[in-house]
């Protein structure tokens, strides 16, 4: 059912913020979530804390294991690089956005693909012997 909110009316703006928060993620927590999903396949990782992250945005410098050095964008649209170097941001770089940090790591970094999938490997393994 859907609902045209045009027209509608909140007793006071309380209401209205209620549900947009309930509807917008976090980005400083998410951009913290991703580091730590794959800092165990990089050099370093973290959430850039000098440059202005917010609810809707958060930076995250990574350093590949090649020692390629990059600062990513994290928003709701997904993840894509915005500079060369940590904590710099490039406005009119115009790069492509990656739906999860899986992908974008994978489009930069060889070793980072390389030791994702020995991880992955190593935990089939591990399945493997503990369901014998």
């Amino acid at each position: 059912m859907e609902v045209d909110c045009n027209h509608c009316v909140f007793e006071d703006s309380s209401e209205l913020r209620d549900l947009d928060a309930a509807d917008v993620k976090d980005m400083r927590l998410e951009a913290q979530a991703v580091v730590n999903d794959v800092l165990f396949a990089v050099r370093e990782m973290h959430v850039a804390h000098s440059l202005q992250n917010a609810v809707d945005v958060a930076h995250i410098n990574v350093e590949t294991r090649e020692g390629n050095r990059y600062c990513l964008e994290l928003t709701e649209a997904g993840l894509r690089v915005v500079g060369y170097a940590f904590d710099q941001v490039d406005e009119s770089m115009m790069t492509q956005y990656h739906e999860t940090v899986y992908s974008l790591l994978d489009s930069l970094s060889p070793a980072y693909r390389e030791a994702f999938g020995n991880a992955l490997l190593q935990r089939l393994e591990r399945l493997n012997q503990n369901g014998r």
